[in-house]
Parts: structure tokens; C-alpha cells; sequence
């Protein structure tokens, strides 16, 4: 992925756990200037060895700690420790210090429903639940299973989703400039990852089985267009989910509104009762999840999706390995290793699989790009694509410019990107040749490139 200057901020990160370091890492690859607060002199050591980033030792809600590491000066804090309580105050006292903007991870409930209070009163921007992200993204994947991944745009006017071609899709073989007169949908293949590459088709592009694909539609066209493909079944209806943690509350709560029947195995029996009390309308059995004896008992032989969340990525791994034994229809795995995860990938292309680490950095990141930019058509919403090799934005048209009422087909695009949907007063259009842009759009770009933070850096 080629990475395109943006304007640098100075950002300082507070915690250099997981979550943390995958933040930092991805904020490295553009350009910003970026300091770190740890308590373990260990880890800012390694952080310092791989990374171009300046590295401090301390507690980063003492003010003292904070107004060294210049926080006057700072752009943005990202507070990501294991602990709520050290994030919300870190942002308040770093707000107190000079910070422009704030940016907190917040896991407990209790805490995250009181986010319109804290972002009111205590100055609080932004607050991001890890567990809260990680449940909608598997919501999504379980309302459309034969898609890998399913991301939203414009309050969820636009989809689009990942899915891979196996043997029998009507799609193999298919020439895209013939899909509109073939399925009769308007619907755009936006990005196409064929053995390990990934590119942006044009209309001569003919399809094959093995593709990994993106596909970027209204959600009304995007449902019919699966529905011709043979791919929109009945609604998953018997839901397995292994591991009680917050992943799982989360998840259940949405899968009651969608009216499936959910099931969760869960270790720990005190644990078990909670989630009892939390979830009334949900089986809760209490066994170990790797146990055969177990698993048959809470159906995992026979049930339509199979969740996987324990806290262990080599349980979770194992498991996922287990269902596909079973033929599940739908199996979704929360691995948080980078290397694991490209290995399952590997060994079932059509396991989704869940980071909640790398969906909050995916968050932040979006955040970062649209404070670059704020005056102009700046980033809305952004999302990693194919494993990362990919990006899709939403950008806004808030002022003029000499891009603006010209077709399509003759701007000066950057090579790697395509105009992908054009939402004008409500309505999602794909665009063709003929169609141009206009103030007040909302423009979703897909685009192989990274670190843009404004629509008209995607023009020469």
C-alpha cells in the first residue's frame, strides 16, 4: 500500500499494551509525530527499537508527566490503557494541560452509558468501546452470512462487504461491465484480491473462482443483488457463542433484536450467573468450551453460526478448526495475534474473523484522519479492507473546488483509487463515467493507497 503525505499531528498515546501498540504502529505509517507514556520502561524500550516514536516512562494522569510530554502542544490524546478510570481522567487532566483533542477507551458499560455526560460536561470527545465495536462488526457479518465482512456508510444507506467466490457463484467467470445487464442491480466490485494481490478492477476485469472481492451497493440493492446470486438464505436462527465475556453481552443483546435463538457457554459459573441476570432470554450453560461432551449438549454440531470469543486465541483457533468439521454455515473467530489470524485465514478463506484491537485502532485512525482536515471534505468514515491492503472513505463536499460538476471520466483520479458511491440528498447512486461530484455529496472512495485525509488529495 503506497502512503500519501496528510498534514502531521502531534499525538500522544497513553498505554502501550495491545491495543496501544497497534495504534501507534498504524500511526507511525503516516507521518505523525508521535510520543508514548508507559509505566514499563521494557516496553517503551521496545517500542523505541521498531518505531520512530519518542518514548516516556510515567503516569500519564499526573499532570506533571503530561505538561513534559508537551502537551500544550499536542494535537490529540489517545488514552488506551488497561484501566477506564486511568483513560477518563488522563483525558480531563489533558484537557486541563493544553490538549486540543481527546480520545479515550472506555470497556466497562456502566461507564460507556454515561458517554453523552462525560462528553459534555468533562470534555470528553471521544470515548471507544472495543468490546461494544467488536459486537456490531459480527452483527453485520451474522444479518449477511455469506459475507466475510459487512461495513456501513451514511448511517447504513451504503453497505459494503467482503465474500469470496467459491466454486458454483454465478460471479466466476463474469466480465464486470456485464453485471448491471446480467443481474439488472446496480451494484460496483470495488476492489478484487487474487493470490495475495490485491487491485482495483476496471469493467474488462473477468472474475474467478478463489477471488476475494469487495462489493459496494444501497442496501436494498446489495440484498437483491445476493438474492440473485443464490446467497441470501433464511436468517441464522440458532446462534453458538463460546465465552462469556463483555464480546458476548454485547453480541446477545443485538442477536434478540434480530430473533435468534443465542446460547453461550461460559466457563466460570459466577460468571454464568451474571450473565443470566443480564440476559434472560439467552441459554446460559455452564462447561468448559473446548470440552466435546459440552459442545454436543449446547448444539455446536447443529447450530447455524458458531462465535467463538473465549479469551484465548489458540482456543478460539482450535474451535473454529472443530466447526468447520461440522459443515457450520457461519463461523466467526476473535483471534487478536496478527499471526494467527493470517494463518486461519488461510486455513478457512471463509471464517470471519474478529480484532477488536485492530477495529479500535480502525476507529482512531478515522478520527485522526478527519481532525487533520476539519474545514475541508474531510474523512466521515473509514474502514481496512482485504486484511488492511485496502481502504474505504467517506468524505463530505463542504466547500468548492475545481473537481466539482466535471464527469467523472475526465478528473485527474490518482492510479489505486475509484469513486466507488456518490450519496446526493439521501440517495446512493454508482456512478459511471457520466456522473460527477457536487457540493454537500457524500463520497465513498476505495482506494489502495493510505493516509488520505481529504477528498482532493485523491486528484493529481
Amino acid at each position: 500500500m503506497t502512503t500519501f503525505g496528510g498534514n502531521a499531528m502531534k499525538i500522544l498515546v497513553l498505554g502501550a499494551g495491545k491495543v496501544g501498540t497497534t495504534i501507534i504502529e498504524a500511526l507511525s505509517q503516516e507521518n505523525h509525530e508521535i510520543k508514548v507514556i508507559d509505566k514499563k520502561q521494557d516496553v517503551l524500550d521496545s517500542l523505541a527499537n521498531r518505531l520512530d516514536v519518542l518514548c516516556l516512562q510515567g503516569d500519564g494522569i499526573q499532570y506533571s508527566t503530561l505538561a513534559d510530554a508537551g502537551a500544550e502542544e499536542t494535537d490529540v490524546l489517545i488514552a488506551v490503557t488497561s484501566r477506564d478510570e486511568t483513560n477518563m481522567l488522563s483525558c480531563i487532566i489533558g484537557k486541563k494541560a493544553g490538549v486540543k483533542h481527546t480520545i479515550a477507551r472506555v470497556r466497562n458499560p456502566d461507564f460507556f452509558s454515561q458517554m453523552l455526560y462525560m462528553k459534555q460536561d468533562l470534555g470528553m470527545e471521544m470515548i471507544i468501546n472495543p468490546e461494544l465495536a467488536a459486537a456490531d462488526e459480527i452483527a453485520r457479518v451474522i444479518r449477511i452470512p455469506s459475507a466475510l465482512k459487512v461495513e456501513t456508510f451514511s448511517r447504513g444507506r451504503v453497505e459494503l462487504i467482503e465474500m469470496k467466490l467459491k466454486e458454483g457463484n454465478p460471479l466466476n467467470h463474469s466480465q464486470l461491465s456485464t453485471l448491471y445487464s446480467a443481474f439488472g442491480v446496480k451494484v460496483l466490485i470495488c476492489t478484487v484480491e487474487r493470490n495475495g494481490n490485491i487491485m482495483i478492477p476496471d469493467g474488462s476485469f473477468v472474475l474467478e473462482q478463489g477471488d476475494r472481492i469487495t462489493i459496494t451497493a444501497s442496501r436494498e440493492e446489495l440484498a437483491e443483488f445476493l438474492r440473485l446470486l443464490g446467497l441470501s438464505r433464511s436468517k441464522m436462527k440458532n446462534v453458538l457463542i463460546i465465552g462469556g465475556g463483555r464480546i458476548s453481552v454485547y453480541l446477545a443483546r443485538q442477536l434478540e433484536f434480530m430473533r435468534c435463538q443465542t446460547t453461550i457457554v461460559e466457563m466460570n459459573e459466577e460468571r454464568c450467573l451474571e450473565l443470566s441476570d443480564l440476559l434472560p432470554h439467552a441459554t446460559i450453560i455452564h462447561g468448559d468450551g473446548t470440552d466435546p461432551e459440552v459442545l454436543h449438549e449446547a448444539g455446536f454440531n447443529c447450530c447455524d453460526a458458531a462465535v467463538l470469543l473465549s479469551s484465548m486465541d489458540e482456543e478460539n483457533f482450535v474451535l473454529a478448526m472443530y466447526a468447520e468439521t461440522f459443515d457450520t454455515p457461519k463461523i466467526i473467530c476473535k483471534i487478536n495475534r496478527d499471526s494467527y489470524a493470517s494463518i486461519l485465514q488461510k486455513a478457512l478463506p471463509e471464517a470471519t474473523i474478529i480484532s477488536p484491537k485492530n477495529i479500535t485502532a480502525e476507529e482512531i485512525i478515522q478520527q485522526i484522519r478527519a481532525r487533520q482536515n476539519a474545514s475541508g471534505s474531510h474523512v466521515e468514515t473509514l474502514y481496512k479492507l482485504v486484511s488492511g491492503k485496502a481502504e474505504a472513505l467517506e468524505f463530505t463536499i463542504r466547500k468548492a473546488s475545481g473537481h466539482l460538476n466535471i464527469p467523472l471520466q475526465d478528473l485527474p483520479l490518482k492510479s489505486g483509487i475509484l469513486i466507488a458511491c456518490i450519496l446526493r440528498n439521501g440517495r446512493p447512486l454508482i456512478p459511471n463515467g457520466q456522473s460527477w461530484l457536487q457540493l454537500n455529496d457524500h463520497v465513498i472512495v476505495v482506494t489502495t493507497n493510505s493516509n488520505y485525509d481529504d477528498l482532493e488529495d485523491c486528484f493529481d
